[in-house]
C-alpha cells in the first residue's frame, strides 16, 4: 500500500475504502491475473468499492504504486519485498492462509477478513495417463528438493510457501480453487488482457 493512505491495519483499510467509495485505486498486473482477482475478492467480501487500474505486468504496477498514482496492490510479494524493506511501501497483510515465516509480525488478511485467502500457487501436472508409479517417483523427487534448507530458505525469504501432499489432494485443491475463483470472475466480470 502506498504510504499516502492512513489505514495501517486492514480494519482501518476497510474503514477508509468505505468512507472514500471508489476512489481507492486497486492496481494489478492485468485484468484477470491472479492480482487482479485478490483485490475483486477482497472487495466481494469486505463490500469495499475500490477502482480497478490493470497494468501490463506486476513491474509497472509497483512502479505507478511506489509513485502514488495507485493506492493499494494485492500483488506478489516478491516484487514488493524490498520496497517494503526500505519503507517505501506499507504492508497491512499477506493473503496467503497462514503468516509469512520471514515475516511473522505480518497479520494474514483472513485474521481481520474470515476465510480470505488469495495464494498464487503453482504445481506440476503431468497427463492423466501417465503410470502411477512415474507419479510417485517424480513427486519424491521434487519433495526432495523442495525439501532442501537452502530451497526452503530462498522460499521462506521471498514469501513463499510450500503445499506438500499427495497428487491426490492436489486434485482436490486444484477443484476447490478453481470453484472459488470462478465465482469471483463471475461476479466481478473479470476478462484476461
Amino acid at each position: 500500500m502506498h504510504p499516502s493512505v492512513p489505514a495501517k491495519t486492514v480494519p482501518e483499510f476497510i474503514a477508509y475504502a468505505k468512507a472514500n467509495p471508489g476512489k481507492v485505486s486497486m492496481a494489478s498486473a492485468g485484468s484477470g491475473n491472479p492480482t487482479h482477482l485478490a483485490g475483486e475478492l477482497f472487495k466481494v467480501m469486505t463490500k469495499v468499492d475500490m477502482t480497478h487500474v490493470p497494468y501490463r505486468g506486476g513491474g509497472p504496477a509497483v512502479s505507478d504504486l511506489l509513485g502514488g498514482q495507485v493506492q493499494v496492490y494485492f500483488g506478489s510479494f516478491s516484487l514488493v519485498i524490498e520496497h517494503i524493506r526500505a519503507g517505501k511501501l506499507r504492508v497491512l497483510a499477506v493473503t496467503t492462509p497462514t503468516r509469512f515465516e520471514s515475516l511473522p509480525d505480518i497479520p494474514t488478511v483472513g485474521e481481520f477478513v474470515p476465510d480470505y485467502v488469495a495464494s498464487q500457487w503453482f504445481a506440476m501436472g503431468l497427463r492423466k495417463d501417465t503410470p502411477a508409479e512415474i507419479i510417485g517417483r517424480l513427486s519424491k523427487e521434487v519433495d526432495a528438493v523442495l525439501t532442501d534448507d537452502k530451497i526452503q530458505a530462498r522460499l521462506a525469504d521471498l514469501g513463499m510457501t510450500m503445499f506438500r501432499g499427495s497428487p491426490a489432494e492436489l486434485g482436490i485443491f486444484i477443484v476447490e480453487e478453481t470453484e472459488k475463483w470462478a465465482k469471483v470472475v463471475k461476479f466481478s466480470g473479470a476478462r484476461p488482457d
